[in-house]
């Protein structure tokens, strides 16, 4: 254990002589930036007036999925509440009791054994590890960037994102356990890469399937070290600083030391059951944040119908300043939706492969709870606390067109325009938020690092060297994420997250037909069972 944290330090040693230089989270910024850009370019290529491909491609397939599966976001919610409740454990064999760790040895969910040959972990616990690495700081930044940019409207079309995308979600986690591979020592790993490679390869595409499969284990790798990583460093470090009032041209540099240390010991030292706690963890601060939320808008109840009623008709007729007009707010909404809720990416049925079960549709079922309860309860209420907030005057929705709006006289971003949202109406509630974004932060940073882990071994192998090199990597994205701009790592999380959808959705429009029939099978065993 002493050696392994010798390790982090040791990682950060050249990095800590390098703070002494003036201005240094300015001169990471300048060297992440230019790069940041040119992603974003590349992923981002509009195929019509303003409008990104990678964008038409996530809402249109998540359409496309919602119909052909009979509006299962809709008709199955229901079902996917009684999967979560042990309802139909009996279906699984009695294969749901007994330990549930998502940890051996100390390390985190790499290690995951298969004593059974189907899974590890309950339908809840696959649940609470997914949502940990989706509600976090793109509930609470990435709602008040998409209002400070698109204003209110944008609320409306992340809500419609939401909903949709919980049949993505489905998709793609039935995939994930349908598909997940058993390693010689009863490790599981699943996730996109390996339903695309074998998915593909049953259905005689073997070369499209691996080079596919590549494409998407390192746009992961991406996606854990940008939005599952430097995005949430970002933040916690904005909410921080206005905490403890740091203006230093360094601080954010040695508040992502703090950070990288923090989430190192957890991921290199190794915390055993990293399951059990986010199953306890997330839903608490979930719960604690939603409350507050709740307080905050009942508390206002006569602004509540005005609320909803700016949502709608903002949705369609934007006033926000630099949106861009309709098809503007609709695309700030889309995109901060998907950020948020992953739904599409493929990166939430890395977690769920590892579900205890023999039917691959319940964790699916599962699945597609998660985007509604990160963008369609979580997010709407982000906003809606936001928004009651603003009907003061406080900020100008769509500012200056980066995402930072100036509230007495100071510029606000992300987290900052949350934060001050809740200090209106709650005292000491900044305090509160810096506690619960820092904690999303941090929970999301472990699933993420999972995810990313995973889609390393994939690709360089399942040793343990190449796993530290990805882990200090991944420790070094938490410096500079909490160094860099806000505008500058959004845009390269953003860009990493989109680019998984691009490989992903290759393997969910060659193999839906696969997840209708586990889904018919489940729903049979369900009806035999009555």
């Amino acid at each position: 254990m002493k050696y392994r944290l010798l390790s982090i330090v040791m990682l950060f040693l050249p990095l800590i002589g390098m703070a002494q230089e003036k201005g240094l989270d300015q001169r990471i910024d300048e060297g992440f930036k230019p790069f940041s850009d040119r992603v974003s370019k590349i992923i981002f290529f509009e195929v019509m007036d303003g409008v990104p491909f990678v964008l038409v491609l996530l809402v249109g397939s998540a359409l496309f999925f919602t119909i052909y599966f009979g509006f299962i976001n809709i008709r199955r919610f229901p079902t996917a509440i009684n999967v979560v409740r042990g309802k139909y454990d009996e279906l699984e064999g009695g294969h749901t009791a007994g330990d549930t760790s998502l940890a051996v040895d100390g390390d985190i969910v790499d290690t995951i054994r298969d004593e059974s040959k189907e899974g590890e972990v309950t339908h809840f616990q696959a649940l609470a590890t997914a949502v940990s690495g989706t509600v976090g700081n793109g509930n609470i930044a990435g709602v008040a960037l998409a209002i400070a940019l698109g204003g209110p409207g944008a609320t409306f079309w992340m809500i419609i994102c939401g909903l949709l995308g919980m049949s993505s979600k489905f998709v793609e986690c039935t995939l994930g356990v349908q598909y997940r591979d058993v390693g010689e020592d009863g490790t599981v790993y699943g996730g996109p890469m390996y339903y695309i490679s074998k998915g593909l390869k049953a259905k005689g595409f073997t070369v499209l399937g691996k080079v596919a499969a590549v494409f998407f284990a390192i746009f992961c790798i991406g996606g854990s070290f940008g939005g599952g990583n430097a995005a949430q460093s970002n933040q916690a470090t904005i909410v921080l600083k206005d905490l403890m009032g740091l203006e230093s041209t360094g601080a954010g540099f040695w508040i992502g030391v703090v950070l990288a240390i923090l989430v190192g010991i957890i991921i290199i030292g190794g915390i055993k059951r990293i399951a059990s706690v986010t199953e306890k963890v997330v839903p608490f601060m979930a719960l604690l944040y939603l409350v507050a939320c709740l307080y905050i808008i009942f508390s206002n109840f006569s602004f509540i119908d005005d609320a909803f009623s700016l949502i709608v008709t903002e949705a369609f007729n934007p006033t926000a300043i630099g949106v861009g007009g309709f098809i503007g707010v609709l695309l700030v909404g889309f995109k901060r939706a998907a950020f948020s809720n992953e739904a599409g990416a493929g990166s939430a049925s890395i977690a769920h492969s590892a579900v205890k079960t023999k039917y691959s549709a319940s964790e699916g079922l599962v699945a597609l709870l998660e985007p509604f309860i990160d963008t369609v309860v979580i997010c709407t209420m982000t906003a809606l606390v936001i928004i009651i907030f603003n009907f003061g005057g406080a900020f100008e929705y769509g500012g200056d067109g980066s995402g930072a709006v100036l509230i007495d006289g100071i510029s606000y971003e992300g987290a900052g325009i949350t934060s001050k949202a809740f200090a209106q109406y709650i005292p000491f509630s900044n305090v509160f938020l810096t506690i619960a974004v820092v904690l999303f932060a941090v929970s999301t940073m472990i699933s993420w690092s999972y995810y990313g882990l995973q889609s390393w071994k994939y690709l360089f192998g399942r040793g343990k060297t190449a796993d530290m090199v990805y882990k200090l990597l991944f420790l070094t994205f938490v410096i500079i994420g909490a160094a860099a701009s806000m505008s500058s790592i959004w845009a390269f999380s953003d860009a990493m997250i989109f680019a998984m959808v691009f490989p992903n959705m290759i393997g969910l429009f060659f193999l839906f037909p696969v997840v209708k029939r586990e889904l018919q099978r489940y729903l049979d065993a369900i009806k035999a069972n009555k």
